[in-house]
């Protein structure tokens, strides 16, 4: 108990106040923060700012409280800002404790409450009286029956605490509302069991956001960042508003000047909360209305002012529970800023009502700058005619007829026929006419819980759009390059490698060799006096042909070439990709080239077969032959030149070395010229492995530095467009 003497009530009815300003220190407790109650706000239901409840004396009425009766499963959809509530009727009893978390007698009383008694249930009369103010999710109902003592948030004084703010140290599950509070009335409390994670999923749009999170990667080096600054902004968004409940819809009445925003604002609050008169602008700033606790953070990243948050008549309406109403300023006010402010939120919101006026709804700034740029958002827009009070008889029809026309044109989708699209309605906020329709409209648009995840789907929609020509061709696309282009490409390389001459010098030089190893020891004996023996790199033992240059000009067609087969039916961005790709790497080409050709080209003495040794051994012996019928031969001649005159005897004997040698000096060519007979074989082949081996070397350098490259940017472009498939795939 508290040591300051009671102090009286204010002849008003509100508590009494210290001399510093705050509310006296009641004995039951700690103050209840006070609440600014509107002018012409009656006792019968809490108005005024959100977050400043006001404590006020019950009525002692018997009527019994309504009941709002609610499912016996838990919403998946309910979540206030780490707040997770489940639906209870009073009628429930308080859940067991979990086992897991039992409760611990010996816990310490939090600082500033003394040790309090049982807290007895309000009579039932409390309730239906609706005598008593907003009760804060940070206040408790105790004290004896008929009386209200508000206690504040622990963790957070009257004066500091800020709207919408969840009061700290609130558990993932506690026991059930107590009777006569805000949660038993409207069936908010926290839910068991569940913790809640730092964003929420959006179902079906999901796999749609990582698609397109992932083609923003994929694509961040090959498009230009302004074409991906929208997809960008999406993502950010919906990782904006993912960390805050989608149990909460964000709705903006947004409209021309003079067009019945404000008055509408207040017709469904059902108080007078933003100022509606003559002087226009009346709306300065956005203002929020919720029939929802704890949407503090959803306003705060809208940005509105905590001044400018407000609850509304009945703020626990089951009808529009989890609403979070906006009064924007004009779009076409003249005053500074208000159409910044209005483009801003208009980005941020999940659904838009936009109000139009008998005079202002063919209005041309509204039909080219906001409804036919939004014309994908039908599902979440709203199209209000207000001011059918000053239409006689029925031209507010034909106003609305014409309306649906304009509408039409924009390419604005109308939902009619029970089709998604936008709503049109008209209404009098003035006179009530149609209020009921819209309201019947919007409660059945926030109980669906789904207005985030639309709007974010229509803004996917919308970029992927966008973003279409940079990720799918009007022509279609081949699927890369084909095996026809590649054997194409290589045989280029290879011609322009010289890889045909390189081979036919192989051959020749494999002659070569052949006939001087089975050629006659004269015909050697010559070659080697003339210098004919050499080989065509000179020495007889360097290479076999001088390595061709490779020739740039036909190393670049080839690589053009290729790279505009491959770039066929790819848009533009990843055309010039591929093409570049294939550019970076012939850069280098021709040299890596040359480098190849001279490291294949066969080079010294082609390999030496046996037979060659077997037809030497026979041109030697056939030497030796001649030269033995050769000196047979001049033997026989001296013989007869020196033998007697009128001697006879050895002349007829001349003939056996004349036809010795005559035999063994026509064998040796015989053989030489078989020799080459059996060497064009073996040489051939010889000239096309060379040739070979060098068409191979060419085709690594190609397929190294063109090939690779290109395919690596087909494949990206290949996952780009299967990312962009998801993205762009509607999810409804």
């Amino acid at each position: 108990m508290s040591d300051r003497p009671p102090t009286a009530p204010a002849p008003d009815g509100r508590p009494a106040r210290s001399p510093d300003g705050r509310p006296a220190q009641s004995p039951d407790g700690p103050p209840a923060p006070a609440l600014d109650r509107p002018a012409g706000l009656s006792p019968e239901g809490p108005k005024g700012p959100l977050g400043a409840p006001e404590s006020t004396t019950p009525s002692t009425s018997t009527a019994p409280p309504t009941v709002h009766a609610a499912p016996d499963a838990p919403d998946p959809h309910v979540w206030d800002d780490g707040l997770i509530a489940r639906r209870a009727t009073s009628a429930k009893p308080a859940p067991p404790e979990r086992p897991e978390r039992p409760e611990r007698p010996d816990r310490p009383e939090r600082s500033g409450h003394p040790e309090r008694p049982a807290q007895p249930a309000l009579p039932e009369s409390l309730g239906a009286a609706r005598g008593i103010g907003v009760t804060d999710p940070g206040r408790s109902v105790d004290g004896p029956s008929g009386s209200v003592a508000g206690r504040a948030a622990p963790a957070a004084s009257p004066a500091s605490a800020p709207p919408f703010r969840q009061p700290p140290g609130v558990p993932e599950s506690g026991p059930a509302p107590e009777s006569g509070t805000a949660a038993a009335r409207t069936g908010y409390a926290p839910r068991p069991g569940f913790t809640p994670g730092p964003a929420f999923g959006f179902g079906a749009l999901r796999p749609r956001l990582d698609a397109l999170r992932e083609l923003v990667g994929l694509s961040r080096t090959r498009l230009d960042r302004r074409a991906l600054g929208d997809a960008g902004r999406v993502l950010d968004e919906a990782a904006a508003r993912g960390r805050h409940s989608l149990g909460h819809t964000v709705v903006a009445l947004a409209g021309a000047t003079g067009s019945g925003k404000s008055t509408l604002f207040n017709a469904l609050a059902g108080v007078e909360l933003s100022e509606a008169g003559i002087r226009r602008p009346t709306t300065a700033e956005p203002m929020a209305c919720a029939w929802t606790d704890h949407a503090d953070g959803l306003l705060d990243r809208l940005g509105i002012l905590p001044g400018a948050r407000h609850l509304p008549a009945h703020p626990y309406d089951p009808a529009l529970r989890g609403l979070v109403l906006l009064d924007l300023p004009d779009h076409d006010s003249a005053a500074a800023g208000h159409r910044e402010r209005v483009d801003r939120l208009l980005g941020l919101v999940d659904a838009v009502v936009w109000v139009v006026d008998p005079e202002k709804y063919a209005d041309a700034v509204l039909h080219e700058r906001y409804l036919r740029p939004l014309a994908g958002y039908a599902e979440v827009t709203f199209v209000v005619l207000n001011q059918i009070d000053r239409l006689p008889g029925d031209a507010a029809d034909q106003v609305l007829d014409d309306l649906r026309r304009l509408l039409d044109e924009d390419g604005l989708a109308l939902g009619e026929h029970g089709e998604p699209g936008a709503a049109v309605l008209a209404v009098s906020a003035l006179t009530g006419a149609g209020m009921g329709e819209l309201r019947e409209a919007l409660g059945r648009f926030v109980g669906e819980c789904g207005a985030a995840e639309r709007r974010l789907a229509a803004d996917v929609d919308g970029v992927t759009g966008r973003l279409r020509s940079s990720y799918v061709a009007d022509g279609g696309w081949v699927g890369g390059l084909s095996e026809r282009a590649r054997a194409e490409f290589e045989n280029r390389l290879a011609d322009a490698a010289g890889a045909a001459v390189v081979g036919q010098a192989a051959e020749r030089a494999w002659l070569r060799a052949a006939d001087r190893a089975c050629g006659t020891p004269w015909s050697r004996l010559w070659s080697r006096r003339s210098g004919g023996g050499r080989d065509m790199a000179g020495g007889g033992r360097g290479r076999l042909a001088a390595v061709p240059v490779a020739a740039r000009p036909a190393v670049e067609e080839a690589v053009r070439n290729v790279a505009d087969e491959a770039a066929t039916g790819l848009p533009t961005p990843w055309a010039q990709a591929v093409r570049e790709a294939a550019r970076h790497g012939a850069m280098g080409l021709p040299e890596a080239m040359d480098e190849a050709v001279a490291a294949t080209a066969p080079g010294g003495q082609p390999p030496r077969p046996r037979w060659w040794s077997v037809a030497a051994v026979l041109q030697g012996a056939l030497l030796v032959v001649q030269l033995v019928g050769a000196g047979w031969l001049l033997a026989a001649v001296a013989e007869r030149f020196s033998a007697p005159v009128g001697a006879g005897g050895i002349g007829s004997g001349w003939w056996a070395p004349a036809l010795l040698l005559t035999l063994s000096a026509a064998g040796g060519p015989m053989v030489t010229w078989g020799c080459a007979l059996l060497a064009r074989g073996p040489a051939q082949r010889y000239g096309q492995l060379a040739e070979r081996r060098l068409r191979e070397a060419a085709a690594e350098c190609g397929r190294t530095r063109v090939l690779e490259p290109v395919a690596a940017e087909l494949m990206r472009y290949r996952g780009v467009r299967e990312q962009y498939a998801i993205a762009a795939a509607r999810s409804r």
